[in-house]
C-alpha cells in the first residue's frame, strides 16, 4: 500500500479525485476499514456504486486489483484453488518412463508448480511477501451460504490451509471490499469479521454532481432533465429501480444522440437503457412517462434557478 490515509477529509479527497463523489460518512467507513485492517461490507441496490469502490481504492492505492464475482455454486476449487490434474497427469507418465519409485511420484506431484490459484489464493499470496491487493467479493448474496463458511478464516486470520502444502498466510492483510445487492440476508459470523455500510441511491444533487462529473460533455440542462427524471422514476412501484450506472449509461446514450434536452420521443426511444424489464416498460410507458417528465422538467428549471 503507497498511500497512507491521515484523516478522513483526506480518503474523501483521494475519492473525488478518482471522481468519485463520496458522503463523508462512506469516506470514515473506508478510512476505518484501512486503518484497522478489516474488511469492509457494502450493501445496497445493485447499480449504486458499490463494485466502483473497490476499483478506486485499487488505482489509489497502486495495488492490483483481485476480484471474485460470486454465483450459485461458487466452490473451493473456483474460489480457493484447484490442482492441475492434466498436467499431473503428464508429469506422472514422464515420471514412469523414466523408472521413478512410487514415493518419488507421490511426493513430487502436489507441488506449487502443479497448484492453480483463484482470486482469494490470489489476493493471500500478494500479501505474503509484504505487498499488498485490493481483493474483492462481489455480490456475495449471489453464492451459498456454505460458500460463506470459506470465506470465515480467510477474514478471520488471513490464511488458507492447503493441505498438500500447508498454510499461506498474508505479512499484511489485503484490502476486502464485499458487496451485497441483498437479494438474501448473508450470515451475521461473516458481517461480524467487517465493518459495514449501507450505499444509499444517491440525492438529486449528489447524482446531479456525478453526471457532470463522469459526463463533462453533457448540456447542463440535460444532465438536470435526467437526474430529475431517474430521481422521480425511482419513486415508482418499479421491479428494479435504475440505479447511478443507468443514469451514466442513458446520459451517454442522449449525448450520442446529440440530446441537449429531454423529449417524450427520445425518452420512449431510449427508455431500454434505463430500465430493463418489459413490465417496468410497460408501466412507465402506459400513462406515467409524460407525467414524470413534465415533473422532471420543472424540477430541472427549480435547480438552474439555485444556481
Amino acid at each position: 500500500m503507497n498511500i497512507i490515509f491521515e484523516t478522513v477529509d483526506s480518503v474523501q479527497a483521494a475519492l473525488g479525485s478518482q471522481n468519485y463523489i463520496a458522503e463523508r460518512s462512506l469516506a470514515t467507513a473506508i478510512f476505518l476499514a484501512l486503518k484497522l485492517g478489516k474488511p469492509i461490507f457494502l450493501e445496497g441496490e445493485a447499480g449504486v456504486g458499490k463494485t466502483e469502490i473497490a476499483k478506486v481504492l485499487s488505482r489509489l492505492l497502486s495495488d492490483e486489483l483481485i476480484r471474485l464475482q460470486c454465483y450459485e455454486g461458487v466452490d473451493a476449487n473456483s474460489a480457493l484453488y484447484e490442482w492441475n490434474y492434466a498436467q499431473q497427469l503428464l508429469y506422472l507418465r514422464l515420471l514412469e518412463a523414466s523408472g521413478a519409485g512410487q514415493q518419488a511420484m507421490r511426493s513430487s506431484l502436489f507441488t506449487r508448480e502443479f497448484l492453480q490459484p483463484r482470486p482469494l489464493l490470489r489476493a493471500i499470496e500478494a500479501c505474503a511477501n509484504g505487498s499488498t491487493s485490493v481483493l474483492l467479493i462481489d455480490e456475495i448474496d449471489r453464492a451459498d451460504e456454505e460458500f460463506e463458511a470459506l470465506l470465515l478464516e480467510l477474514l478471520s486470520d488471513f490464511q488458507i490451509t492447503i493441505p498438500e502444502l500447508g498454510t499461506v498466510r498474508a505479512e499484511t492483510p489485503p484490502v476486502v471490499v464485499i458487496t451485497s445487492n441483498r437479494t438474501r440476508e448473508v450470515h451475521d459470523a461473516l458481517k461480524r469479521r467487517c465493518l459495514y455500510y449501507w450505499v444509499e441511491y444517491p440525492s438529486f444533487e449528489k447524482e446531479l454532481s456525478i453526471v457532470l462529473t463522469k459526463a463533462p460533455e453533457v448540456q447542463p440542462m440535460l444532465a438536470r432533465q435526467v437526474t430529475a427524471f431517474i430521481q422521480d422514476l425511482r419513486t415508482l412501484e418499479l421491479f428494479k429501480a435504475p440505479g447511478v450506472a443507468e443514469t451514466l449509461d442513458w446520459t451517454a446514450a442522449l449525448v450520442a444522440l446529440d440530446q441537449r434536452e429531454l423529449s417524450l420521443d427520445v425518452v420512449r426511444e431510449t427508455v431500454g437503457v434505463i430500465l430493463k424489464y418489459q413490465d417496468d416498460i410497460e408501466t412507465v410507458t402506459k400513462g406515467s412517462l409524460s407525467a414524470v417528465l413534465d415533473r422532471a422538467r420543472v424540477r430541472a428549471q427549480i435547480e438552474e434557478m439555485k444556481t
